[in-house]
């Protein structure tokens, strides 16, 4: 369960988009989501309580809610995911709005845990409407997040934080953020997923505006795109070819969630189409 150093991840992740190599990280709600991405090379793993949420069958935006403590759940899944995870950074997802924590006591204890770095969420970025406007005025608002990111750059983490806006890249980059991750809202697809979303040229657009903005900052932040529509290799496929700016992709329902559900109800469809034999020569059967 070793922890990594900044530093040594954010070279990695540097000589890789030089060899043109995408990063990919993924989002782990169980010890065998963490396991099966370690397997097949993933990046970076990230760990919050969404995870935890989608993997019992409930939407990943019931992190938002008030269905059991963000941060509290997350220390509770490190024991789960971080001991099987032998060569691969581990984030945890950090409440940056929590009023019940000391932030630098919190952030130190992730690190003391083994989580290599930090990403906010759960995010008031994701809310919009009247109820975004009551949060900010009520001081539950996107500027807790971005010092949360500042805390955590301040003692070594990496930093991997989500933003909604070019105004919030900009912000995020100048905390220290090592990464930005556009985020186009609650993933598309599957039996939870959400059904309305950006387009796949939209979310293009979008991560490229955002990235150009963060760049402006400091040139060497790295992008990686996440959430709407962009579910599948081929959503990622088609971001990576038409983004100027995009290095990667990070995935949570769509690396974990969506292969679950596609293979399981594969499986035991082949189960259920298996035939018995030998009926006419089995008397106990035929007495049935």
């Amino acid at each position: 369960m070793p922890r990594f150093e900044r530093k040594a991840i954010v070279e990695r992740f540097r000589e890789m988009i030089r060899r043109g190599e995408p990063i990919i990280g993924g989002g782990a709600g169980t010890g065998i989501s963490a396991k099966c991405e370690e397997a097949g090379g993933i990046d970076l793993i990230i760990v919050y309580n969404s995870g935890r949420y989608r993997m019992a069958g409930r939407a990943s935006s019931a992190g938002l809610l008030a269905y059991g403590n963000a941060n509290a759940i997350v220390k509770d899944m490190a024991g789960e995911i971080l001991p099987v995870c032998k060569k691969t950074p581990v984030i945890a997802g950090v409440n940056g709005t929590d009023p019940f924590i000391i932030m630098p006591v919190f952030l130190r204890e992730l690190k003391d845990l083994g989580f290599s770095g930090v990403q906010n969420f759960p995010t008031v970025g994701i809310i919009d409407g009247t109820f975004r406007v009551s949060l900010e005025e009520t001081g539950i608002n996107f500027s807790g997040e971005i010092d949360m990111i500042r805390q955590a750059h301040e003692i070594d983490m990496l930093t991997t934080p989500y933003v909604f806006s070019a105004d919030e890249a900009i912000e995020m980059t100048k905390a220290g953020a090592d990464l930005i991750v556009p985020h186009m809202g609650v993933t598309t697809g599957g039996t939870i997923g959400a059904s309305t979303s950006k387009s796949l040229e939209q979310s293009v657009k979008l991560v490229d505006e955002w990235a150009e903005a963060a760049r402006r900052v400091r040139k060497d932040v790295i992008v990686i795109a996440h959430g709407g529509p962009i579910s599948s290799p081929a959503d990622v496929d088609y971001v990576l070819k038409h983004s100027v700016h995009c290095n990667g992709f990070y995935g949570a329902s769509s690396v974990e969630r969506l292969p679950v559900e596609e293979a399981m109800v594969k499986h035991i469809q082949t189960f259920k189409n298996l035939k018995l034999h030998n009926q006419g020569e089995n008397k106990w059967r035929a007495s049935m």
